[in-house]
């Protein structure tokens, strides 16, 4: 653990500062006349403060040595000279150099209290009206209001973009409302863990079965479960992991629920033979998700009396002859509202997919293409010849900072020009997603899914696709065959063989697909750096950047942490001249191949051709173009997309040379090394293994464990998932919905 370091003094000048986050490069002259650079998140700081900075040292490569702020302890300036500093260096708008030296000159050391409590005595000076003087006195009471509750926050070990946030949401009277409950701060607005708040809230004198507490922790069970892929939990598992977090009565539990179904923050349903409890938002798009898709079905289409002759005309166009599951899917597209697709690699999914995009062109339907990821509705637009677009930036999705929360342009108040949705890798999509796009669907919009429905889920809560598909209530098209020139490819047929729950044939040099067994996990990662630097761009001429690590875990020696450290070291190592940010413990560096690791609505990104538009998304992959000479922004490339990210958003970045099989989920690269040793017996199992095989399109090397490779192979354990839409479709219309 590294060592905490102290230093006081008083803030000699700000180098840097995020108003946004707080996040902050400062000179702090030390009471021994040292001048230390300072760096996190210290918001609304000002020369003339006195400043206690607890942190850790680290080495910045153009800067040199600086003290990264891990806790503060803050005080207004007490001497004259100092209060003109803190007064003239912008803390209040309107009050420059000038009029700073005036107030100061005529108040002294009551300048501060004066400028907060009696902001009309500033009339005294000359040239400041009494509507001047109020405007001062606001915005210095504004600022002061955000200190306090910075200086309050705080004393919980709680950072102080917090303060930022909640200053946003509740405004000047921030602290009183969390003094009131400091539960709020687990919401979706701040995020703080419950453990967090609830330790702060006991050592305010809340009492450990009081009202708050309760329901702050039931909305905490659904919240943490909906990250665990759950849309609703069973009353009773509910009930029970709730008082087990607490240590309370069930009694008192049920009775905290009840309140809060009262409340319309939670919906209590039987479905099935379960009693179910969602978060409101998830059942409403859950059945809002249900009704629409209803809705869809009841299309009648004439077209399809049409279909046979325009199918026969489409092969005869493009020069193939559909195979009869094939024909079936592009003939029912004519035919029904929806349809799903489903089908492994190299059953002829995109042929399908091509084959409804000319049937729908040729009805004259306006034609609307959409994946989940940038990288899906590339390949897509790739395959099809068609621009595509992911959902998000398809339905314009936002960030609305007021609510706190993803809102879309597209709804049914104005809805998608289009007569015709496609969209590729449906296994990804959430319930929130699905309900999002059906709602931007005109009534008798055509509606085709398609998807692989053996991959990994979506990481959002839901299992749509699959939902869609076990309900049995869409057509539903599966594609089985692999054709003749796809089952040359051992990467094809070994991914068959483990849906199969076969092993892998891990035998010999099978053109496409390697296997090189290493059990020990030390070799195992010598041999990915070994193939990556060398093997690969040498003897099989694949270029480093084309090569995607994968494996199932973060942690470990083949955990990405460790596996991004090395590659980077490997393939992107430091040089003179080449510039580089340390960030923590990850250095960034330019070249650096980098991820998304986190929504981000208000990045703004513009592409070569002039075409610009927001939001970097969870997942998205680029490389770090540039870094400025200061070190305080990067240049971000994702795919032709180039956003400029200020330092404080590495954040929000990590090193992409390695990725989890999760993800990698709706990307396809040139090559694929995947390390496979043991890990968490959750990721061991052949959901991971198939999506991991299905992600290489032209090689698979394989380093790892056979025996670890063989019982993923067979493990078909699935986590069980909570959710309504596959009943709720099954049961519409009874008297129970």
């Amino acid at each position: 653990m590294e060592e905490l370091i102290c230093r006081e003094g008083t803030v000699h000048s700000v180098i840097f500062q995020n108003a946004e986050n707080g996040y902050t490069v400062l000179r702090l002259l030390t009471e021994e006349g040292e001048v230390v650079t300072v760096v996190g998140c210290i918001p609304c700081v000002a020369p003339g403060e006195h400043l206690t900075i607890t942190g850790t040292w680290e080495v910045h490569p153009q800067h040199g040595e600086q003290l990264k702020a891990q806790e503060l302890e803050r005080t207004l300036p007490e001497e004259e000279e100092d209060i003109f500093a803190y007064l003239s260096s912008g803390v209040c708008k309107g009050v420059g150099p000038t009029t700073a030296r005036r107030i100061v000159d005529r108040f002294g050391l009551e300048t501060l209290d004066i400028l907060e409590a009696e902001p009309e005595r500033l009339q005294e000076i000359r040239g400041i009206t009494a509507k001047k003087a109020m405007e001062i006195g606001e915005l210095f009471r504004q600022h002061m209001g955000l200190r306090r509750l910075m200086e309050f926050l705080s004393r919980y070990q709680l950072p102080p973009v917090l303060a930022i946030r909640l200053r946003q949401q509740y405004g000047d009277g921030a602290i009183r409302v969390v003094e009131k409950n400091p539960y709020l701060l687990s919401d979706d607005v701040c995020g703080v863990d419950f453990s967090v708040t609830d330790t702060m809230a006991l050592s305010m004198g809340f009492a450990e079965d009081c009202t708050e507490r309760l329901e702050a922790a039931l909305t905490f069970e659904l919240t943490y479960n909906e990250n665990n892929g759950h849309v609703f939990l069973p009353k009773d598992k509910l009930l029970a992991a709730t008082c087990q977090l607490l240590g309370c009565g069930i009694e008192q539990v049920e009775a905290a629920l009840d309140a809060l179904a009262e409340h319309h923050a939670v919906v209590v349903q039987r479905i099935a033979n379960v009693e179910a409890v969602y978060l409101r938002r998830l059942w409403e798009a859950e059945t809002s998700a249900c009704t629409r898709l209803l809705a869809l079905l009841e299309m009648d289409a004439d077209e399809g009396r049409f279909a046979d002759r325009t199918v026969a005309e489409i092969e005869k166009e493009q020069g193939i002859t559909y195979a009869p599951l094939q024909r079936q899917a592009v003939e029912l597209a004519a035919k029904v509202g929806v349809i799903l697709l489903t089908g492994g690699p190299g059953t002829g999914k995109t042929t399908t997919v091509r084959g409804i995009v000319a049937l729908f062109q040729k009805m004259g339907l306006n034609i609307v293409l959409a994946a989940p990821t940038g990288r899906a509705a590339k390949r897509m637009s790739e395959l099809t010849g068609m621009e595509a677009q992911t959902v998000h930036r398809l339905l314009g999705m936002t960030w609305n900072e007021a609510a706190h929360q993803v809102t879309f342009q597209k709804t049914e108040k104005e809805p998608l020009e289009a007569e015709a949705v496609i969209v590729d890798e449906m296994s990804m999509v959430d319930v929130s997603l699905f309900s999002a796009l059906l709602r931007a669907l005109r009534p008798g919009t055509r509606l085709v899914l398609v998807g692989d429905a053996d991959q990994l889920p979506s990481v959002g809560a839901g299992n749509v696709f699959s939902d869609l598909i076990r309900s049995k209530k869409i057509e539903t098209v599966f594609l089985r065959e692999v054709f003749r020139q796809a089952e040359q490819s051992a990467i094809i047929r070994n991914a068959h063989r483990v849906n199969l729950g076969e092993s892998p044939d891990l035998k010999g040099n099978q053109g496409d697909f390697f296997f090189l067994c290493r059990r020990d996990a030390q070799r195992a990662v010598a041999t990915v750096l070994e193939l990556c630097k060398t093997r690969l761009p040498d003897n099989m001429h694949i270029p480093a950047e084309q090569i995607q690590v994968l494996t199932p875990t973060r942690k470990g020696p083949c955990g990405t942490i460790n596996l991004n450290r090395l590659l980077q070291e490997a393939l992107n190592p430091r040089t003179p001249g080449k510039r580089e940010i340390l960030w923590g413990e990850r250095v960034f560096r330019v070249g650096d191949r980098i991820m998304q690791t986190r929504n981000d609505y208000d990045v703004v990104w513009q592409k070569d051709d002039g075409t610009v538009g927001t939001g970097m998304f969870n997942g998205d992959v680029g490389r770090i173009a540039e870094i400025d000479a200061g070190g305080e922004w990067l240049a971000l490339d994702f795919d032709g997309r180039k956003a400029p990210y200020s330092v404080e958003m590495l954040s929000e970045i990590d090193l992409a040379y390695a990725q989890t099989v999760h993800k990698a989920q709706g990307s396809e690269y040139r090559c694929v090394v995947l390390a496979a040793l043991p890990s968490a017996p959750s990721l061991m199992v052949r959901g991971v293994l198939y999506t991991a095989l299905t992600r290489a399109r032209e090689l698979l090397v394989i380093v790892g464990d056979d025996a670890a490779i063989r019982s993923m192979a067979a493990n078909d354990r699935q986590q069980k998932r909570y959710s309504g839409l596959k009943w709720r479709l099954c049961h519409a219309g009874d008297a129970s919905e």
